[in-house]
């Protein structure tokens, strides 16, 4: 069966990919920032001990990232899924920006996310399917922006959409297809009981979206229903 590497994996999207993911057979190497406090994980990793591997990953610190990548050494990804994101405040008035809370969320939403890209290169390079997608948000196109709050996330993901066009360019010649793909307004912790989507409806419509991704779709930004959004 095929491999998926996925971050943020212990709640929200992440838990539902690992729970999707898993339940297919796939072979599941789910990644959270602290083990302990990931009980739904572990309850879905014990459901299928053949598949699902836990491991404890900090985004923001490279030797956390660095030490999966080389507990890994030798496995080919063949669909990486960086997921890991923070809101920051969802306030916003101008002259009251907190920097300190947006710089936190650059830190993760960015760099973290482009650090896995990154450093788990040569393990997708080498897998038959070669993918990479980051989870994105409509939120972060500043064609489609009306923006008067959660500048801290807006900015995160206009960001981190020209991050993923950047390895998208760089791994090219290796034919690894990386995407941004927005999941829709989902109900998560982040998204509010009064979205739009389940986690189960997202992450099954985005996964329609990754079977189909091919060498044409590597640095594009693509919404959950398979549709092009404008950067």
């Amino acid at each position: 069966m095929p491999s998926v590497l996925i971050t943020g994996a212990n709640r929200g999207l992440g838990l539902e990919f690992t729970r999707q993911y898993g339940a297919d057979g796939w072979r599941v190497f789910a990644c959270c920032r602290t083990l302990g406090d990931a009980t739904d994980l572990a309850e879905i990793a014990t459901r299928h001990p053949n598949d699902v591997s836990v491991y404890e990953m900090e985004v923001t610190d490279r030797a956390s990232v660095a030490t999966v990548a080389e507990a890994l050494r030798g496995e080919a990804i063949d669909l990486l899924i960086s997921n890991v994101g923070v809101l920051g405040s969802r306030s916003w008035e101008l002259g009251k920006t907190d920097y300190d809370t947006w710089g936190e969320t650059l830190e993760v939403n960015v760099m973290g996310a482009t650090r896995v890209l990154e450093i788990f290169s040569d393990h997708v390079a080498r897998s038959e399917r070669k993918q990479m997608v980051t989870i994105s948000s409509k939120l972060g196109s500043i064609t489609l922006a009306k923006a008067t709050s959660n500048i801290a996330y807006r900015t995160s993901k206009a960001a981190v959409n020209m991050a993923v066009k950047c390895v998208a360019d760089a791994l090219a010649g290796r034919g690894v297809i990386c995407a941004a793909v927005s999941p829709g307004w989902v109900q998560t912790d982040m998204g509010g009981a009064n979205a739009d989507l389940t986690p189960e409806e997202s992450v099954r419509n985005m996964r329609g979206v990754f079977e189909t991704l091919g060498p044409e779709h590597t640095g594009r930004f693509l919404n959950h229903d398979g549709s092009e959004l404008p950067w």
